[in-house]
């Protein structure tokens, strides 16, 4: 698997994640999953955001590389 393709699976769980912290922030909730998932394991927790973290770093430093639709020149 390319490294473009897991940072960007790990972007979109980030982006789900953060959703679901803002949403029951807002209703009254608890619904960070990767800390239901982790929380015992709260290492391991940290090391998952700050994968998260990178991979969002390396896509806004390598995307226009990765991306056909950006490296045709269609943005």
């Amino acid at each position: 698997m390319k490294l473009h393709t897991i940072a960007w699976i790990l972007i979109i769980v980030g982006a789900l994640n953060w959703g679901l912290v803002g949403l029951g922030g807002l209703l009254g909730g608890n619904w960070n999953v990767v800390s239901m998932i982790l929380g015992s394991w709260p290492v391991v927790e940290a090391i998952v955001y700050v994968l998260v973290g990178a991979s969002a770093v390396y896509e806004l430093v390598n995307h226009k590389k990765s991306c056909r639709e950006c490296a045709s020149g269609g943005m």
